[in-house]
């Protein structure tokens, strides 16, 4: 019910809208829009709006596809955070969302160098991506010095694969346009289609957890979803170069 493709396609209020009601599934099967609406603090528009993009004609309709849905669910204890990660992998288990790696894989096979960026946790997994590749035969490195020098000459025929929860970090910006002035090829893998960095990218892989902050300002948003992408895109290269 909820793809990847779909979820893809929601804006801001709609994504409150999907993560309120993965949250809180056992109570949004039986609640009227209104109610829905008032609890995820959205307007009824943006319910029925977020209803037509999981394909429902209405709020009726979804209600008893949402009711379908989760009786096709096995049930398991969950922990925090569990549900959230277990939409994730069910949205992507199809045919659209392994043609949006084989895309990413054909574009990174052409390059002649693969730079991994990120700064904080996206660096950490920015080098463990650079490494990844490197095992399955794509020489790659890394960087996670948001200030580091972007010249003409090292970057030329390159793929940069930039990781950012928010897509909003000014310095990844900052390198981004320093990569696509200096004509580098840009794979983001952001949480949201729609942030700034996800625009500038040649390319896209997005992934749409609810984003957790500790004060307000540090990002503790589940990485499982990069992981997994980062090595579903290292796996197909793997079959690449086993072929040659």
């Amino acid at each position: 019910m909820f793809t990847h493709t779909a979820i893809a396609n929601l804006n801001g209020l709609e994504l409150i809208v999907y993560n309120y009601t993965i949250k809180n599934k056992d109570k949004v099967m039986y609640m009227t829009i209104r109610e829905l609406a008032d609890a995820a603090e959205v307007s009824t528009t943006t319910v029925l709006r977020f209803c037509k993009k999981m394909g429902c004609d209405g709020y009726s309709e979804f209600r008893i596809r949402f009711k379908l849905y989760l009786e096709q669910e096995v049930h398991q204890p969950v922990n925090f955070g569990v549900s959230e990660i277990l939409s994730f992998f069910k949205s992507i288990n199809n045919e659209e969302f392994d043609e949006l790696i084989n895309q990413a894989v054909i574009q990174i096979i052409n390059a002649e160098r693969i730079v991994f960026v990120g700064a904080g946790t996206s660096g950490s997994l920015g080098k463990y991506g650079a490494r990844f590749f490197s095992n399955v035969g794509k020489f790659s490195n890394y960087i996670d010095d948001p200030y580091y020098p972007i010249s003409s000459d090292m970057f030329k025929n390159a793929i940069a694969i930039i990781l950012s929860v928010s897509g909003e970090t000014p310095e990844i910006l900052r390198l981004a346009s320093q990569f696509s002035l200096h004509h580098c090829k840009i794979i983001s893998i952001t949480n949201s289609e729609t942030s700034s960095l996800a625009r500038m990218a040649d390319f896209n892989l997005s992934y749409h957890m609810p984003q957790t902050l500790i004060s307000g300002e540090y990002n503790i948003t589940t990485q499982v979803p990069v992981i997994y992408m980062l090595e579903a895109i290292g796996n197909h290269l793997a079959k690449t170069y086993l072929k040659k």
